[in-house]
């Protein structure tokens, strides 16, 4: 090892380089920094960017982009926005499965950090940090993780769309280290691609609206931001993953820009529009519930018209079934006693109801019978990291029971619908 000599002027250790692009967009220049979420040194190169000089300065930013949507700022910044969940809300408003995957993913994300010593994200909290200190506009730019999930999963068939989910809780409730193959692809700057990829059969299903969707909406949320605020100098802070996207995108706009006026199509607040539209269910997934409805009002019907006695047994047929697979999974997920009978005794009817499920029912009755408490919230995130801490924290519990009934009811329906339709062909 060299040694320095004592006529030699102190050297500074070397700050380490991450990926970095020079973007100009008109009159603004974008310095796109690709960082990896789990990695120390991307901490130190957003603080060398922003302490540069050593002046305050910030080298000339007069803003910081940071890739967050509003609801991962939030989480980021405020560590007690979960003590404030609405479950009652989360319930009504049918976000049960969102929720979960979003508090399955922070469990991932606090497996890295026992394992890494180095919260996932830090270089953003630094670059947030860093904002403040230096008064710089803080940009979100981010499209809202519940958006993104949600056209995630309806970039996917229902069997994929299941097995994902599937895949990413048991994946999120393992405590085994994560794998090398998972570290490089981290090391590549995005959390969400690597922990739904690892679960999917079709990685391209999930590559567009992961990444390629996000790329085009970072890009349209800096330019509307330059739009807005006319900055001359802003500093981006993304992952790896979206670092050539990103820069693609503003390079491509800012040509369009130079050549001519933009199109209506290209403009910033169309493209985000665009994609924070969640597609609509097909017709078909409309409508079958209801086409379901009908089909087993029309046997229960059919059987009272040829005997009494086949009417009450197609009608208990479809109440144990239907109630039984339901009140299953309410026990599965760890409910109240009242709150598997309520499961029972919902899930028939609801099913017949398409604008009511059985986990709201029964996600609320669990929530009435046992109130999570404040310690449940204070609690959650390290709970989550296990599979007992899911069914312990009682806040948890809630959304289980919630999904485990509604799943119970679901299969019940078909179940209990093939089997009362083949009696009745049997018996006619």
């Amino acid at each position: 090892m060299s040694q320095q000599t004592p006529d030699q002027p102190p050297v500074s250790a070397p700050v380490p380089t991450e990926p970095q692009r020079n973007v100009q967009f008109g009159k603004t220049e974008f310095h796109l920094l690709g960082t990896a979420h789990v990695s120390r040194a991307s901490v130190e190169q957003v603080r060398a960017l922003l302490t540069a000089g050593g002046d305050g300065s910030g080298s000339g930013f007069d803003a910081v982009a940071v890739e967050l949507c509003p609801n991962r700022f939030e989480s980021v910044t405020d560590p007690d926005r979960l003590h404030r969940m609405d479950l009652f809300a989360v319930i009504r408003e049918r976000r049960v499965y969102v929720v979960t995957a979003s508090l399955a993913l922070a469990a991932y994300q606090q497996r890295l950090a026992d394992q890494f010593g180095i919260e996932p994200g830090a270089e953003q909290r630094t670059a947030i940090e860093l904002a403040r200190q230096l008064d710089l506009p803080l940009l979100l730019v981010d499209r809202d993780i519940g958006i993104t999930l949600k056209r995630a999963s309806a970039n996917l068939g229902w069997w994929k769309r299941l097995n994902l989910f599937s895949g990413l809780m048991a994946g999120m409730l393992s405590r085994e280290e994560v794998s090398e193959e998972e570290i490089e692809r981290l090391k590549q700057g995005d959390v969400l691609e690597t922990t739904f990829a690892e679960f999917a059969a079709d990685r391209r299903d999930l590559f567009i609206p992961l990444i390629r969707e996000r790329d085009r909406f970072m890009a349209a949320r800096l330019r509307q931001e330059v739009g807005r605020h006319g900055y001359r100098r802003v500093l981006a802070v993304l992952g790896a993953g979206h670092l050539a996207g990103v820069a693609d995108q503003l390079s491509k706009a800012g040509q369009g820009a130079e050549a001519a006026a933009p199109a209506e199509e290209d403009a910033p607040e169309r493209v985000i529009a665009e994609l924070n539209t969640v597609p609509p269910p097909s017709r078909l997934l409309r409508v079958l519930p209801w086409l379901v409805v009908v089909l087993i009002l029309s046997v229960f019907a059919y059987g009272f018209t040829q005997s009494e006695e086949l009417g009450w047994d197609l009608v208990w047929d479809w109440v144990f079934i239907n109630g039984g697979l339901s009140a299953l999974g309410a026990a599965i997920a760890g409910g109240h006693p009242l709150t598997v009978l309520t499961a029972f005794v919902a899930a028939p009817l609801t099913s017949l109801n398409p604008t009511i499920g059985a986990g709201m029912v029964t996600g609320a009755a669990e929530l009435l019978l046992r109130r999570p408490s404040v310690g449940n919230f204070a609690s959650l995130r390290e709970d989550l990291t296990s599979a007992r801490g899911w069914w312990r924290n009682r806040a948890s519990r809630v959304l289980l029971v919630s999904m485990f009934a509604s799943l119970g009811s679901a299969v019940g329906t078909y179940v209990a619908g093939f089997r009362i339709i083949g009696k009745v062909v049997g018996a006619g």
